[in-house]
């Protein structure tokens, strides 16, 4: 059975309508004072990348309010910490500069979205920027802003994201030891895994 589906982008327009105004007016080619301000209490923020197969990836990143650092209006820093070493963005962003960032503050339901190109540096000057205790970052993620512009609430107010209400019972979920035990077939025990799991948040987080 076919689809009825969008292909065109005139299609799109028509059958969505007109952006709102203020959707439009809000939009800015450089970070403003509430830009910055929301970055500085922002402690968590997805980055969006696309390598040159044109397969999108979206990478969680954070660390205390403020850990992505901003140089000036046009210019953010986000220092690199520990992960499982995949690199999916990092490989998109040598492919392909061009991401999209959104910036979450817990208990706000607005949030902030940023474009950019990025790099990823080596500098040391750069990489002291984003120094946690004596260590520093691996790499660090520049990103020269092209566009910024706070995004409205609605999606968070549905999702009563920040309600503790709302938060999962223990147990629902299936501990992370579990999931991996499950989906990689190591011979180690539930308990196991979940030993080495609960080490690496304690030893490897910088």
């Amino acid at each position: 059975m076919a689809l009825d589906t969008i292909t065109e982008p005139q299609e799109l327009r028509e059958h969505f309508g007109e952006p709102l105004h203020i959707a439009v007016a809000v939009e800015k080619p450089q970070l403003d004072k509430h830009h910055r301000h929301f970055i500085e209490h922002s402690p968590f923020i997805c980055l969006a990348s696309t390598g040159a197969a044109g397969q999108p990836a979206v990478s969680p990143k954070g660390d205390a309010p403020g850990f992505v650092k901003v140089l000036d209006e046009k210019t953010l820093l986000i220092p690199d910490r520990p992960g499982n070493n995949k690199v999916e963005g990092f490989g998109n962003i040598v492919e392909n500069p061009k991401v999209s960032l959104i910036f979450f503050i817990p208990g706000v339901m607005e949030t902030l979205r940023v474009h950019g190109e990025a790099e990823i540096v080596l500098d040391t000057d750069l990489l002291k920027l984003g120094k946690a205790g004596s260590k520093l970052p691996a790499t660090a993620t520049l990103i020269k802003v092209t566009k910024a512009y706070m995004h409205c609430g609605k999606a968070l107010i549905r999702s009563k994201l920040w309600d503790p209400d709302q938060h999962i019972a223990k147990g629902v979920i299936a501990p992370f030891g579990q999931v991996i035990k499950d989906q990689s077939g190591v011979p180690k025990s539930r308990e196991e895994v979940q030993g080495i799991v609960d080490q690496e948040y304690q030893d490897n987080l910088y």
